[in-house]
């Protein structure tokens, strides 16, 4: 083994715990990361730590500034906007890229992962089932610098995407026309239909980012 592999092994480990806890929302967007505090909780010295921080920076996760420390990322109205106008360019053209390389075993798993989601009844579990359905949907690319970015836009709007899911559980007709458009995408993936499927993911994520800017204009007005 080389000399850093096993710094390499921890940072990689470090940054997947991060992350783990950014994505649940167990950590806030804003919120400060102590990196004594993170060596110590991990019993390591602080070099993998700073090196963990600085991968999720590059995934968007965390913001690092000198004399200031490492704080959880977090968007802006705006550019929480902004990011969702370019998913809505960019995941339709991923799943374009992805529908004629799905195979059978694909789509059984989609068809599993959408079941499942009818299911659920936490947020909980609900997140992590629509990230398995939709990169279940995004699997048969050939397209690795598009899927890293795209992956990186779903990590930088995990909690608004968390936001829009409580929204969605608080209010049953929300809900139904969620499984109505999910349904509707997996059919027409399912048919292999290039150019109607990555048209009904670019409608849902226009749909998302409506509501979101709906809810915090109605926050911003209480405040």
């Amino acid at each position: 083994m080389k000399p850093s592999e096993p710094s390499q092994v921890a940072s990689d480990r470090i940054a997947d715990f991060l992350a783990e806890r950014i994505l649940s929302g167990e950590l806030k967007p804003g919120e400060r990361i102590k990196q004594d505090e993170l060596a110590s909780q991990l019993n390591t010295s602080r070099i993998p730590v700073r090196d963990a921080l600085r991968i999720l920076e590059t995934r968007g996760l965390v913001s690092l500034q000198a004399n200031i420390g490492a704080r959880v990322a977090s968007l802006t109205l705006h550019d929480m906007e902004l990011s969702y106008r370019i998913r809505e360019s960019l995941e339709p053209m991923l799943l374009a890229e992805s529908i004629p390389h799905l195979t059978e075993q694909d789509f059984a798993d989609l068809r599993a992962a959408n079941a499942a989601l009818k299911a659920v009844s936490s947020i909980e579990d609900y997140m992590p089932l629509s990230r398995t359905f939709h990169w279940t949907a995004f699997r048969g690319h050939r397209a690795p610098m598009l899927a890293q970015i795209v992956e990186r836009l779903w990590d930088t709007t995990q909690v608004y995407r968390r936001t829009y899911a409580q929204m969605t559980f608080r209010d049953a007709e929300r809900m139904q026309v969620m499984c109505d458009e999910r349904d509707l995408l997996l059919g027409s993936i399912l048919r292999r239909e290039v150019d109607l499927a990555p048209r009904i993911l670019a409608t849902h994520i226009r749909r998302t980012q409506t509501s979101l800017r709906q809810y915090r204009e109605t926050l911003g007005s209480a405040e």
